[in-house]
């Protein structure tokens, strides 16, 4: 399987994340690059386009869009998904995170750990909604949709 070697966030259309996001998306990027399996299958009886990958996340026109290209800037697919599937899952895990962040500063380990755990959990759903959403157009491990998923999360508005 292939892999991607470089990504791109658009957010220049939402608000700044706060610094715990930030460190988060740093570290899903780094993470992600690292390490991740990611594939794109051919279309109408053509081979499967060969990776590496560039991959650009964006918002655009109110649809979350996955835009891929070769390492030399060839385009190989742009996918765009609607966001309904994944806001509440977007705003269960602001929610978590919010209170991981707080308990990490006044709660003991075991509570934290809890809190964790309940994150942890909510992670995997939103990366599995991914991995459903993007059946068919590409290929990717759980990790690889965890991490993207943490992108995700800095790119979909928080009402």
């Amino acid at each position: 399987m292939s892999r991607i070697t470089r990504i791109e966030i658009d957010d220049s259309a939402i608000a700044p994340a706060t610094p715990e996001m930030e460190q988060e998306r740093r570290v899903a990027i780094f993470d992600l690059i690292e390490d991740n399996s990611f594939a794109v299958p051919g279309r109408d009886g053509a081979d499967a386009p060969e990776g590496p990958f560039v991959l650009e996340l964006c918002i655009r026109e109110g649809r979350l869009v996955f835009d891929v290209e070769t390492e030399t800037a060839e385009k190989v697919a742009e996918f765009h998904l609607s966001l309904g599937p994944f806001r509440q899952v977007v705003k269960d895990y602001f929610q978590i995170c919010q209170s991981y962040f707080d308990a990490v500063k006044r709660l003991p380990p075991a509570q934290i750990e809890a809190i964790d755990m309940a994150r942890r959990g909510i992670h995997n759903e939103g990366a599995r909604t991914l991995q459903e959403r993007l059946e068919g157009k590409a290929t990717l491990d759980i990790d690889t949709a965890r991490r993207l998923f943490t992108l995700i999360c800095a790119l979909i508005p928080q009402s």
